[in-house]
């Protein structure tokens, strides 16, 4: 056999060979991008959440040496930019021209010779604002008394949305011989990546030349944006996303400081930088969740579901700008039956803008799967206290069974695989189920509030088959482009976009997998439209699902010419050799081989009459459906009842993402993924008073775990490979994020079931949980 055939391919745990630079510090940041007579750009942010703009007065921040611009909203509506397209179909102020619709929204930018300089004119730009009342609470959008936060629409309406058959679940409801609600809120937070939003341009009007380096998830779709927007030839737009300092959904929109960096390089005829700071990201990037949820269950006499109905409530912020499937409005919130087997269900959703910052869908969401898994984790949750059932055994009750797929539920998904009772079989005997009952009933005796709760989530992602899936009208499919070169190397270009998944690493497995060469000796080029085919990025737990589908079916499209290749310098035909990665060898006489590098060498050097020399393909994969991993998560927490403080005793993952192409990386997203549920189930929440300020514009008031309040995860797993992908991978970026803040609140509820508690909203901090029990215990009458 070929050495190379012996190489790590897929289920090896490779490191990370962009580590390597990494903690060198030798990565590549749009912040460590320049050329010479770089300028630099500031933002000036509204410190009012709705204000009518009488005036801005630039006149002392040009006295300031050093300044070279102020660019205002007025002077980018005379280039017809005063406004951008939002990925949702909407619009959105570039910078603010009559009206200001909420706390950080960008106002000005000055551009001057140095960062300090630009920062410091910021305070000596004058803007004469006329304080409005700000709409705040989304529940009041729709009241006719309410005023509108955009005049260029009719109501404060986003969207009306449903799926699912309303008379059906009707029936259903009408047969049922319990019925479970809740009501819940899951709050406004956000993605805080490690590095905040940044853009570099460097722009020649004369030839209609932009290079622009981008902190960007989706570079090809941006390119496609900006060239249309600022008027110039695609062709001649180069998008660069460089290294990126963590994402999680954040870096797909389009932000108004991307394109005023370009302008501002367009308007001074030199390079531009512009560089966010954290309160800027906290206050006007794209957050998650904000969805208020009201969830109703219908069950027979023997605890199995019968329908679900579900009215939520989405609050988009002052532009609805969103990143999502244009065909579904609320996302792919309608995998809300989530593992069970529901006959029938009834989703509306309504979105209504409010004074806030825009967006709604980043965050490990992929398309507002999180918050349609907690809202069905919570009612069945709730329904086994209601029915004195153990919630493990109500969910068995009504898991779809392995038999039943592929499965079509409810609200129109294709289910693809699964089998729901092994996970959470798994996680119980891990995490000692029967053991941690008995510790819950003999703590409750000495006065301890033990906790066990559970989540069995399916996710969907792989974003996703262009008959239903597009941004912007630009279909989701993805690509690769492979070269094997004449020494039997390769270059793997891609369409995805790297924010710190691994891809180098991941994708060189996957053509030493397919061909049979070391993952060492090929180099992957991703994040730059000018040498890379055109893609839609990596979101949605999409990378390995389309793009990773792509170079699978790349890598084997280039093996049939390989084929013809290698017999001719057999000198057989072609049906009288295999292939086994490495080597095509002879079926009569095995010993008889030719290597992957020899027949890349012959691609090149001697290919046989008539063929066309070389051997390089590209690929553009749509993905025949979407993929669906799932899991169960099992874990234990304890309460101090005096303070309401809770922490983690036990946490057990079992994942089942399809083939796992290096173990250790699906580890370490799983980890951070666990990291981020816990964090937005303890502590993280955007909040804003009456007025519609925001309390949570740094990381002092929005709290990010660290190691030391991170809790320990032990990790399991289950393979089912997706039938439906060239190497049965599902996925698995988000997976964590989607199951584990319902797993979270499960157990705090479960140590407080006794009480009579059934819900608290995230966070879950100390004081929430500490009135809870204070509000269940018995009232002294007065005296």
């Amino acid at each position: 056999m070929a050495e190379a055939a012996r190489k790590p391919g897929i289920g090896y745990s490779l490191p990370r060979r962009e580590d390597d630079r990494f903690i060198r510090g030798q990565g590549t940041f749009v912040a460590d991008v320049s050329a010479p007579h770089m300028a630099h750009m500031a933002v000036l942010r509204s410190p009012l959440p709705r204000a009518r703009i009488r005036s801005i007065n630039a006149t002392r921040a040009f006295t300031l040496p050093g300044v070279l611009v102020v660019i205002t909203g007025e002077l980018l509506a005379r280039r017809n930019l005063a406004w951008m397209p939002t990925l949702s179909g909407d619009v959105q102020a570039v910078l603010a021209v009559d009206e200001v619709r909420f706390q950080g929204q960008e106002v000005a930018c000055v551009v001057a010779e140095d960062p300090y300089t630009a920062h410091d004119a910021l305070q000596l730009i004058e803007v004469d604002y006329e304080p409005l009342p700000a709409l705040v609470d989304p529940t009041e959008a729709l009241s006719p008394d309410t005023p509108l936060v955009r005049a260029d629409k009719s109501d404060n309406r986003c969207y009306e949305w449903e799926v699912g058959e309303a008379e059906a679940t009707d029936r259903a409801f009408a047969a049922a011989a319990h019925v479970t609600t809740l009501d819940t809120y899951y709050p406004r937070c956000h993605p805080a990546p490690l590095e905040c939003c940044a853009c570099f341009a460097d722009v020649d009007p004369d030839e209609g030349r932009a290079r622009i380096y981008l902190t960007s998830q989706a570079p090809h779709a941006h390119r496609t944006i900006l060239a249309q927007l600022m008027g110039l030839p695609e062709q001649q737009v180069q998008i660069i996303s460089p290294d990126i300092g963590g994402a999680f959904g954040n870096k797909v929109p389009l932000y108004p400081g991307y394109v005023v960096t370009v302008a501002a390089s367009y308007l001074l005829r030199r390079p531009v930088r512009w560089i966010e700071d954290r309160t800027g990201n906290l206050l006007s990037t794209g957050f998650a969740r904000d969805f208020r949820m009201h969830g109703e269950l219908a069950l027979n006499a023997d605890g199995r579901i019968l329908g679900l109905r579900v009215r939520l409530l989405s609050d988009h912020g002052a532009f609805y700008a969103d990143a999502q499937p244009s065909k579904f409005r609320a996302g792919l919130f309608h995998i809300v039956t989530g593992s069970y087997d529901i006959p029938t269900a009834h989703i509306s959703a309504t979105g209504v803008y409010t004074n806030k910052a825009p967006g709604g869908v980043a965050y490990r969401c992929s398309f507002r799967v999180t918050e349609a898994s907690y809202l069905i984790e919570r009612l069945v949750t709730t329904a086994a206290f209601e029915l004195d059932v153990d919630p493990a055994e109500l969910r068995r009750r009504n898991f779809i069974l392995p038999e039943q797929f592929p499965y079509r539920s409810a609200t129109g998904f294709s289910y693809d695989s699964g089998d729901y009772r092994a996970a959470l079989d798994l996680a119980l005997e891990k995490a000692g189920y029967e053991e941690l009952r008995r510790e819950q009933e003999e703590g409750r005796r000495r006065g301890r509030l033990v906790g066990i709760g559970m989540s069995s989530f399916t996710e969907v992602a792989g974003a996703g088959p262009s008959k239903d899936y597009d941004l912007i009208g630009i279909k989701m499919f993805d690509s690769a482009e492979l070269a094997i070169i004449p020494t039997g190397k390769a270059i793997l270009k891609l369409g995805v976009q790297s924010q710190g998944q691994g891809h180098e690493t991941t994708f060189a497995q996957i053509v030493g997998h397919e061909l049979g060469i070391s993952p060492a000796d090929v180099v992957v080029h991703h994040g730059d439209t000018d040498n890379s085919p055109y893609g839609l990025g990596s979101f949605g737990s999409r990378s390995t699902p389309t793009g990773g589908a792509a170079t699978a079916v790349v890598c084997r499209r280039l093996l049939n010419k390989a084929k013809k290749i290698a017999a001719n310098l057999m000198e057989v035909d072609d049906d009288d050799i295999a292939w086994e990665p490495g080597r095509f060898y002879l079926k009569s006489a095995e010993d008889q081989e030719v290597t992957i590098q020899q027949v890349a060498a012959a691609a090149y050097t001697n290919p046989p009459d008539g063929m066309e020399p070389g051997l390089d393909a590209v690929s553009y994969y749509d993905p025949p459906q979407l993929t669906f991993p799932f899991g169960s998560y099992v874990v234990a927490v304890e309460i101090n009842p005096e303070t309401g403080e809770w922490k983690v005793l036990k946490f057990v993952a079992v994942d089942d993402c399809g083939v796992r192409i290096n173990p250790m990386i699906v580890d370490g997203q799983i980890m951070g993924g666990l990291t981020e549920g816990y964090a937005i189930a303890a502590m993280q929440s955007i909040d804003f008073d009456a007025q519609g300020s925001s309390s949570s514009s740094n990381f002092e008031d929005y709290l990010v775990p660290t190691a030391w309040e991170t809790p320990r995860f032990e990790l399991h797993e289950m393979v089912t490979p997706c039938p439906h992908h060239p190497l049965g991978a599902k996925g698995v970026g988000e997976s964590p994020t989607v199951g584990s803040p319902a797993a979270f609140v499960n157990a705090v509820v479960d140590a407080l079931s006794h009480l009579g508690i059934r819900n608290i909203d995230m966070p879950l901090t100390s004081d929430k949980v500490w009135e809870a029990i204070e509000e269940s215990r018995p009232r002294k009458a007065p005296g």
